[in-house]
């Protein structure tokens, strides 16, 4: 277990707006069986990269509940000032729904009891239908799985389960916030929108064509195209026909090594407009693209490094501190969120029955690092605030942090309430009766 330094507790503490616990306190080691949650995700192949900076995250954050003791349980017979420590397990499905589901089996066998997933939502389909039916079939073994990167609507939709939850905003979400910066360009005429071909893909395509016929009419969609998922090793030709169209600004979906070798192409062949992006502000992007991203660039997120408040600060230079190599700079809130919200939960049922614990990430609000967040009950679709943010150099207004290294950072240029971010659900939530 890793072991904060006294400097690293007081910006954790001030980070979890809480006081500051004494050394003594914050490093209580927990007493009892640990509880288990596995996270399943692809760990080589391709997007290798984004697997490996998700557990980055996550294990950050279990270290930060089990420094605090674990999570306390009344009923556990833990010694006094103990707890249950979390346990992250890592299953790797090579980027593959079968290994995933095959994961899946194997994390529950070995007793896991959370899993957690997101870095494709055609894997996350996949792993609701397989946890509806084993949680039928074995009341006795049920999971819950929460999602941190899974954006496919449908997901907290028609797809919609009682054992699963979401805590990023959904691509519908994702491309309203988008959406509030695109219309005030009123330069934009033509954009091209290219993304990945499966689920999320899809949905990013139509729900970016529906909301410009909406907001911006006069915007012309030059190119509408998708390409397979972490196959593509050259994206010139794709690139090439950007430019070719006129289009002055991409907007795409586009994650990990999909995202950042199309940037690097759209740099090679000289396209000098915007990218409206799910993914732009990490993983190689900014470094890829260099200047020519400078003010160009535009990306959604729940956080960004650059917000500027005390605290939100304080939890980005903690997690620079647990993770200094400039590669590994790669953190969202939003999996601090989930992990806070779990141990919050299965606090409050004062059980890790599964039944129990979901009723309780029902109705989960938290706050951290400055940042809020509640589930809504109805279909399981945490509601925060996102923000927009715009590449610039480092140093520049607005710019404390750089990404990776790079030198390029993103100011946050839109804030976007939880109220505001909030859509409809079509979700029709079939609870189980105990």
């Amino acid at each position: 277990m890793f072991v904060y330094s006294r400097k690293a507790l007081k910006l954790l503490a001030l980070a979890l707006c809480v006081p500051t616990l004494t050394f003594a306190q914050a490093t209580q080691t927990p007493t009892s069986a640990p509880i288990k949650i596995a996270m399943i995700e692809g760990l080589s192949g391709p997007f290798a990269n984004t697997g490996e900076a998700v557990f980055r995250n996550l294990i950050w954050a279990v270290e930060r509940v089990n420094a605090r003791g674990g999570v306390k349980i009344a009923a556990s017979g833990e010694l006094a000032g103990g707890g249950r420590p979390l346990a992250l397990e890592r299953y790797d499905s090579k980027g593959q729904n079968e290994e995933a589901l095959t994961a899946l089996k194997s994390a529950i066998d070995d007793g896991a009891q959370f899993i957690m997933q997101g870095n494709s939502s055609a894997t996350a389909a996949a792993l609701i239908d397989a946890i509806n039916k084993h949680n039928e079939r074995e009341p006795g073994k049920r999971v819950l799985f929460l999602n941190y990167s899974a954006v496919d609507p449908i997901l907290t939709n028609e797809k919609c389960s009682f054992w699963h939850f979401r805590f990023d905003a959904h691509a519908d979400m994702r491309i309203t916030a988008l959406m509030e910066v695109l219309k005030e360009d009123k330069a934009l005429k033509s954009v091209y929108i290219i993304g990945q071909d499966y689920s999320f893909g899809h949905a990013v395509a139509r729900e970016a064509k529906r909301q410009l016929a909406a907001s911006r009419p006069d915007v012309q969609v030059v190119g509408d195209e998708l390409h397979p998922v972490g196959r593509v090793k050259d994206f010139l030709p794709y690139a090439a026909k950007i430019k070719a169209s006129g289009a002055q600004a991409v907007i795409t979906g586009n994650w990990g090594n999909d995202l950042t070798l199309l940037v690097k192409a759209a740099k090679e062949v000289g396209f000098e407009g915007k990218f409206y992006t799910f993914y732009g502000n990490a993983l190689g992007a900014p470094a890829a693209i260099g200047d020519a991203g400078i003010g160009k660039v535009v990306a959604v997120a729940d956080w960004l490094p650059n917000v500027q408040t005390a605290q939100s600060e304080a939890f980005y230079q903690s997690f620079r501190q647990r993770f200094p190599n400039p590669a590994d700079d790669y953190v969202h809130m939003r999996m601090q969120l989930m992990v806070e919200s779990l141990a919050q939960a299965i606090e409050k049922a004062n059980t890790t029955n599964s039944i129990a614990v979901a009723r309780q990430l029902e109705r989960a609000r938290v706050v951290f690092g400055s940042q809020s967040g509640a589930m809504r009950a109805a279909d399981h679709q945490f509601q925060q605030p996102l923000v927009v943010g715009v590449m610039d150099k480092q140093g520049a207004p607005g710019v404390k942090f750089d990404v990776e290294g790079s030198g390029y950072g993103f100011r946050v240029i839109k804030t976007i309430a939880a109220k505001r971010a909030e859509l409809p659900t079509t979700c029709k939530m079939q609870r189980p009766v105990e």
